[in-house]
């Protein structure tokens, strides 16, 4: 409970609560609105911290099973956080445009990605012979495309779920995800339908002190996921270590008997069989 409330004490310092205008809301966000404020609503902090909570152990769990999720923040004031964020857990994200059919035509895009890793081959490679001006064209592409494909580059298949900061200005990739069935999280202002992801974080999605740490704290729980996970991989090395050394060394002495190192007991050496044809009875 304790926890609870510093949490709520530290979303309140940062503006979570502050929603849209009255004349902007979604009637669907009534549930998470406290009150009205001088025509402003105000975001109930107790429902916030339950999404946050259900979408943090789920996103951990995302994560303790080496799957990847894709953070997507093309708004001017989350982009820095996202970035960062993203770069911390080593996760996808795209912060400067949403290219349309990013995750339908996930193989097309893929090409893309190919082709920009072979430009900067290109580009670092000193043998291949490129003259000045292709050079500085090459370059430039590989600017254009490192800006709105870098954050995928490592990304060889489509997540296996989705998080936006803002689900009305991330639109085309929400319909993407619902399309391919990947699991949405987000965060909802009073401005948006809740229903449409599966994970909504009612929070103010406008300010950086609330994007901050609402994305802040999922990356904590895809953190610890990623902890579990080497943890267990190291406990499975550990026994697999245990059991080849609990196999048994057999050694055989000139008379045929073995003898075992763990328990000293003496054991025949098994016979072989005869190999060969036998020869056939003679005829009386």
């Amino acid at each position: 409970m304790s926890e609870n409330t510093t949490l709520q004490q530290q979303l309140l310092e940062a503006g979570v609560h502050f929603g849209h205008l009255r004349k902007k809301w979604n009637p669907k966000m009534l549930p998470y609105i406290f009150a009205e404020k001088k025509g402003i609503h105000i975001i109930d902090l107790n429902k916030t911290v339950e999404g946050l909570n259900e979408a943090a152990a789920a996103m951990k769990q995302i994560a303790k099973s080496g799957k990847k999720i894709l953070l997507v923040a093309t708004k001017k004031q989350a982009k820095e956080i996202v970035t960062e964020c993203a770069q911390k857990v080593n996760m996808p994200y795209v912060t400067d445009r949403w290219l349309g059919g990013m995750l339908t035509n996930f193989s097309t895009i893929r090409k893309s990605v190919k082709k920009m890793q072979s430009i900067e081959k290109m580009l670092e490679d000193s043998s291949i012979s490129i003259n000045k001006k292709e050079r500085l064209t090459l370059a430039r592409d590989r600017v254009k495309m490192e800006k709105v494909l870098g954050g995928i580059s490592n990304m060889n298949r489509t997540p296996s779920a989705i998080f936006m900061v803002d689900i009305s200005h991330e639109h085309i990739a929400l319909a993407e995800a619902k399309r391919l069935g990947i699991t949405t999280f987000g965060m909802v202002d009073t401005n948006s339908d809740p229903n449409k992801i599966d994970f909504a974080i009612p929070a103010n999605d406008d300010a950086t002190k609330s994007i901050a740490i609402i994305t802040n704290y999922i990356t904590a729980a895809i953190i610890e996921g990623l902890q579990e996970r080497e943890t267990e991989k190291d406990k499975m090395d550990d026994q697999d270590g245990e059991d080849h050394s609990d196999e048994m060394e057999v050694t055989y002495d000139e008379n045929g008997i073995a003898s075992s190192a763990d328990n000293g007991k003496e054991k025949t050496a098994p016979r072989k069989k005869a190999s060969g044809t036998r020869r056939p009875a003679a005829k009386k």
